[in-house]
């Protein structure tokens, strides 16, 4: 053998394995692969990454950051809190900005009190205008108005106000409290403080001139945004103009915005604007222009997705083109390497919109024979069918499968369902069924206040009188809605609820 050529392959060797070493230590692709598959598995983050060191790997910051960032990204937040108070316990410094990451991390894993606490506790360095600004966000999502605006006032008289963020939150907890006229103002005082506008508070200023229907003051906004250039104003911008044209059915304007949007996001070259013109041109019932985009979709995307197919035969759906859709859905089955069940669903709901319940039923049972599920959602949109069809013993054959494929209260009726079951009791007055429908629903553990209404309604329409509905409704722990409230002063208005629930 030649000595020196077998040294020569063993240092090779040995520094191959060193090099593999390495990217053990340091691919931060594999310590987040092994963060985010915790999901529901009950171990926490904290023991998974005193693992991942026990076995020899390196863990820095900025790997770390790089994880909290993409389990917040999945809205993963309790994991992300574990990774932040684990960095925490190990003297991992924070740096400014991870003050305010954890106090949002709290507040979507323990709620708006825990975030108040940690925000009391920290040190006088932290509690600065990113922190004073994460909070402000909380309280805007909880939609917490009076909180926020004492809190913006505290921020304003530090001088931790002027930001564009601060006023994008305020902004967006008027719309989730339904009082867009309170936007406007909020605008005309961020151009008179000098602060800029980003594409987030042009946007949510068109939404609000839209809900008031006050197309002409969203017109305003897009020649702003347009002034600005394509920074501030891109093809999303001419989608959200789109969406609120095709709300005030101005279809031609509408599809005047989707060029628009069309010709700005083609360079791109990113599935979700695809996406958004396929719904919007959907919206506006151009068929053509949906197919025209949808191939234009799989010229770009060869190997198309499935959300792909599925917004396309949702599409398709809306626009009941039963053809476009079957012909869809069986170019995805011939090329898909696993069956994904959301595209049956779209399929049997497009079937059933159109009363082809046979179909249906094919593509079901076919779907049983190729997918491990979960199903409930298509028996779902099968009881609902049946239901209005007044054929309640096949409703009941759907229920009974999604009762049976259910385990550990897996699987619960959406209100939807709910209501076509009691609307169908209460329109032949057959209080008997709906009664052993509320067993059922105790056994999910699905009972509720309007659980209660719905049943009470039956009643009323069989000309019955429920009987100790107080005493049930105590044993059930049922909370008192006020409709709930006001039919049972209907049924037994001598009867003080109040009083009963032992409140003064």
């Amino acid at each position: 053998m030649n000595c020196s050529r077998s040294t020569s392959s063993g240092a090779w060797l040995v520094r191959k394995l060193c090099t593999a070493m390495e990217g053990r230590r340091d691919n931060p692709d594999r310590l987040y692969r092994r963060l985010s598959a915790l999901g529901g598995s009950g171990r926490s983050a904290a023991t998974a990454l005193n693992e991942y060191i026990m076995e020899g790997r390196a863990v820095k910051k900025y790997e770390l950051d790089g994880c909290i960032k993409e389990l917040r990204k999945y809205r993963k937040y309790q994991n992300a809190l574990e990774i932040m108070e684990w960095m925490e316990f190990r003297k991992i410094n924070y740096a400014n900005p991870d003050f305010a990451v954890r106090l949002d991390l709290t507040a979507k894993a323990k709620g708006i009190e825990a975030a108040e606490n940690y925000f009391s506790n920290l040190p006088p360095s932290a509690k600065n205008k990113l922190t004073y600004g994460s909070l402000l966000n909380c309280y805007c999502k909880e939609v917490m108005e009076e909180t926020a605006l004492a809190h913006y006032q505290k921020m304003d008289e530090l001088n931790y106000a002027d930001s564009t963020l601060a006023f994008n939150n305020l902004m967006s907890l008027y719309m989730r409290k339904q009082q867009p006229d309170k936007v406007a103002p909020l605008v005309q005082e961020m151009k008179q403080r000098e602060l800029p506008l980003d594409s987030f508070s042009y946007n949510i200023w068109m939404q609000s001139y839209a809900s008031l229907n006050d197309i002409e003051g969203v017109e305003r906004v897009v020649e702003e945004m347009q002034s600005q250039g394509q920074d501030i104003c891109d093809w999303s911008t001419y989608s959200n103009l789109a969406s609120i044209y095709v709300k005030a059915q101005l279809f031609e304007k509408a599809e005047l915005a989707l060029k628009m949007s069309e010709k700005m996001m083609i360079p791109l070259k990113q599935r979700r604007t695809y996406h958004f013109l396929i719904t919007l041109y959907a919206n506006t019932c151009n068929l053509g222009e949906v197919k025209r985009v949808w191939e234009y979709l799989k010229l770009t995307f060869p190997e198309t997705n499935n959300m792909s197919y599925i917004l396309m035969l949702q599409a398709l759906c809306k626009l009941k083109d039963v053809e476009g859709l079957k012909k869809c859905f069986e170019e995805w089955q011939s090329n898909c390497s696993s069956f994904d069940m959301r595209l049956a669903n779209a399929v049997i709901r497009a079937y059933l919109s159109q009363n082809m319940h046979e179909e249906a039923v094919s593509i079901f049972k076919d779907a049983t024979k190729r997918s491990k599920g979960p199903f409930f959602k298509a028996r779902e949109m099968f009881m609902i069918y049946y239901l209005d069809a007044r054929n309640v013993d096949l409703a009941i054959s759907y229920l009974e499968g999604a009762i049976s494929d259910s385990k550990d209260e897996e699987w619960h009726p959406s209100p939807e369902t709910i209501s076509a079951f009691f609307k169908y009791f209460e329109e032949t007055k057959d209080v008997d069924s709906a009664e052993n429908f509320c067993k059922i629903l105790k056994r999910l553990n699905c009972l509720s206040s309007n659980v209660y209404c719905l049943l009470l309604k039956v009643y009323m329409a069989a000309g019955e009188v429920l009987p100790e509905i107080h005493q049930r409704l105590k044993e059930d722990n049922i909370e008192i809605s006020p409709e709930l409230k006001q039919l049972l002063e209907r049924v037994s208005p001598r009867r003080s609820t109040t009083w009963f629930f032992g409140f003064s």
